[in-house]
């Protein structure tokens, strides 16, 4: 028994002091941010269009380059409805990063654009994912969800259910990644 013990603590120590930045990042966790799940290798991201308002495509390729807070939502989900101020307060507050919101499934244009208006969101793209095309190849399976992507487009951080992204805590924590931790 005391074998496997000093085995666990040895595994554990490798892995944090193999990724000490990961050890950094998650002790910055507080308040909603500690559901925020780091993952130990960043995750690949399937391409699919989004659409925007006027029905051009877009792309999260887009967004290569930068750090990205991809918050999947939908206009009748109301913790959707609820998180999405503080995610326009945090693309205010860090214009380094991008927030990008995608409304996944039957979202009409108009819907969005009056929730937007009634919620004072005025620094957030509207882009849809009318088919789930997106959400489903990325294994969301309920709304919201927030994925954090590295400047290569990949995974490295997932939160489910809705979060204040402008908390103390989440500004922390996006600062270290782009600091590079």
């Amino acid at each position: 028994m005391k074998v496997r013990k000093w085995l666990v603590v040895l595994y554990t120590a490798l892995i944090l002091g193999a990724n000490p930045g990961w050890t950094d990042v998650a002790a910055l966790r507080d308040g909603d941010m500690k559901k925020l799940m780091l993952h130990e290798a960043p995750v690949p991201v399937p391409e699919s269009a989004l659409l925007d308002a006027e029905d051009g495509t877009h792309s999260l390729a887009d967004y290569r380059g930068k750090w990205v807070v991809l918050n999947f939502w939908a206009t009748w989900c109301a913790p959707c409805r609820q998180e999405m101020p503080s995610l326009d307060r945090l693309q205010a507050a860090m214009p380094e990063i991008a927030v990008v919101p995608v409304a996944t499934g039957r979202n009409a244009v108009e819907g969005i654009r009056r929730f937007f208006e009634q919620a004072e969101v005025k620094g957030l793209p509207i882009l849809r994912d009318p088919t789930s095309e997106l959400a489903r190849a990325m294994h969301v399976l309920g709304l919201p969800v927030t994925v954090i992507l590295n400047p290569e487009g990949q995974e490295v951080a997932r939160l489910i259910g809705d979060a204040e992204w402008d908390s103390d805590s989440a500004r922390a924590i996006l600062a270290a990644l782009v600091a590079g931790f």
